[in-house]
């Protein structure tokens, strides 16, 4: 059973990636376009270039539209990832400790799926893999295929 787990492995990460790069992307998208409920639910945007906010809001949009796509994933992830970290701990942790009591909940789960994307990358599906296939080795490729088990 852990072999055929093991061997989906791949296929599994790239659905996550997927997943939360959609999820990722429509925030920025609500933020800077309005649409999807917008900015807060009520329909508006943020003002172009407002700190933090305007700038979260495109990090949200480029990076998860990259992580969606598998495109250099784990330099978007770790860009994403930390923007996430400074949303928590600048916006939501000051108004109390847990997630469930300053409504950072969302920030804490894109920051963690984000910083995990960094250590896995794109898993199948992605365009980093089909760029990498090019010009890796068959070594290369064997090891890339092979999970890494704790």
């Amino acid at each position: 059973m852990t072999g055929r787990l093991n061997s989906a492995q791949p296929y599994a990460i790239g659905l996550f990636r997927i997943v939360v790069g959609l999820l990722f992307a429509c925030h920025g998208a609500a933020s800077l376009f309005g649409v999807l409920g917008g900015a807060s639910g009520s329909g508006g945007t943020i003002d172009a270039g407002t700190w933090p906010g305007w700038y979260a809001a495109v990090i949200q949009l480029v990076g998860g539209s990259l992580v969606l796509l598998g495109l250099g994933t784990r330099a978007a992830a770790f860009i994403a990832s930390g923007s996430m970290a400074y949303a928590y701990f600048k916006v939501h942790q000051p108004e109390a400790l847990w997630p469930m009591e300053n409504g950072g909940e969302a920030s804490a789960m894109f920051c963690w799926a984000m910083l995990l994307f960094v250590f896995t990358g794109s898993g199948a599906f992605g365009l980093d893999r089909l760029f990498a296939g090019r010009g890796a080795s068959e070594a290369d490729k064997a090891s890339e295929r092979t999970p890494v088990a704790a």
